[in-house]
């Protein structure tokens, strides 16, 4: 008899991006190989911070949909989504989704037989229903942690009152300290919760589809397809548009830069600052910055082989709370990956010591800049080798899932 697993998360597929891209792709491979997988998640709205189509008529209530040839049982839960999210209504958000992911995880927890539950944060604060069906039911708990919320919005100052940051982290302790096993994606995020616990973490590592995330021979042309001449040297930053990017030193370098008239710069995605970056471009006149919307799964391979450079920002404050999941895929196809991280960070070794991407200072202007102009007048190829290799030796999605696999047997 198969083992039941229930995901409890707060992002799931069709999300392309982040961490619903990656909880999509976990569980198929799960129910691909003998699980039988039921979710308990919200509706598609990341990254562009609303809730999408075809699911715009049935947000208010919850939805049951059954979904692939393996039949991933997926109930979606009403939640409060802002346009423009700020700290305060973040906490809403979370605190609306806590309440109808309770429903829905009481409705299951007494109605359904559960062996393994796994709760992937950030929402953090989903694994007291875990701890729930751990007590209740027997269930293992697996904790994964993609991103350090509560840091996050301390450093970030999204959240500013000292006693709601406390009663965050002694929540997230006793989540922690109740975990059958706890996971998550760094070596700097896991030195993290391991000083908070003392106790072991595994590592798991964002992966990506190295078959489908490939090298293409015919990059210029591609350029033609986007709008770009041959000749052009594209800077693409792919990915949500969102306040921990800091993506106005994009616009900064590009004032600097706009008498190159091969330099062009590409911004792709969606979130609540893409409206503010388009404004402060009108008013800089800056005709070498371009907007496109997210590109479909099936193209999105393409649009990466076509840029030259690929930017992955991030804000100082970020630096070893936050993996970038885009690098995994601009690793596969073997881009040239700029990449913003403190010298201290798990990302600036990881990237210094593969040789797989040039690391720059963040919330450097200058260093963006210094570091586009190497990228673009000085031969890379051995980067760009460098990173399809580590791709294919270290981010393979069958080798990690196969290690993930094998966790979840071992605790059950």
């Amino acid at each position: 008899m198969p083992k039941r697993l229930l995901l409890i998360g707060g992002n799931f597929a069709p999300e392309l991006t982040g961490i619903g891209k990656y909880n999509g792709e976990m569980i198929r491979w799960l129910a691909h190989n003998g699980y039988d997988c039921t979710v308990i998640t919200s509706f598609p709205h990341y990254p562009q911070w609303r809730i999408q189509a075809p699911y715009q008529k049935s947000r208010y209530w919850f939805k049951k949909e059954v979904t692939g040839d393996a039949g991933i049982t997926v109930y979606r839960c009403p939640q409060y989504i802002p346009s423009n999210p700020s700290g305060k209504k973040r906490l809403l958000m979370d605190f609306s989704f806590g309440l109808s992911v309770t429903v829905k995880s009481l409705q299951q927890l007494f109605t359904r037989k559960t062996d393994i539950v796994v709760v992937v944060a950030p929402p953090f604060h989903l694994g007291l229903l875990a701890i729930l069906y751990k007590k209740i039911r027997g269930a293992r708990f697996l904790y994964h942690i993609q991103d350090l919320q509560i840091e996050a919005a301390r450093d970030l100052k999204m959240i500013s009152s000292p006693f709601l940051i406390r009663s965050m982290f002694r929540m997230e302790k006793y989540i922690l300290r109740h975990a059958d096993v706890v996971s998550s994606i760094s070596e700097g995020m896991m030195k993290k919760v391991q000083e908070k616990t003392g106790r072991e973490v595994s590592f798991f590592p964002n992966w990506v589809d190295v078959s489908f995330f490939h090298p293409l021979a015919n990059r210029e042309q591609i350029k033609t397809e986007y709008g770009f001449a041959v000749t052009d040297k594209v800077i693409l930053y792919a990915g949500a548009i969102g306040e921990k990017q800091g993506l106005e030193a994009i616009l900064q370098v590009a004032d600097c830069m706009k008498n190159d008239a091969h330099v062009k710069f590409l911004i792709c995605g969606a979130g609540p600052y893409r409206e503010q970056l388009r404004l402060q471009t009108a008013s800089l006149q800056l005709d070498n910055v371009h907007f496109r919307d997210p590109e479909p799964f099936d193209r999105f391979n393409r649009l990466l082989n076509m840029a030259d450079v690929h930017l992955v920002i991030q804000k100082a404050s970020a630096g070893d709370l936050v993996m970038p999941s885009k690098l995994t895929t601009i690793l596969a196809v073997g881009g040239l990956a700029l990449v913003t991280a403190l010298e201290h960070t798990s990302l600036h070794s990881l990237v210094k010591e593969n040789n797989i991407g040039i690391v720059i200072d963040p919330e450097s202007p200058e260093a963006l800049k210094e570091g586009i102009c190497l990228a673009i007048n000085k031969k890379q190829e051995h980067i760009a080798r460098n990173a399809r290799q580590y791709a294919l030796n270290y981010l393979a999605v069958d080798r990690i899932m196969s290690r993930l696999d094998q966790v979840i047997r071992a605790s059950t």
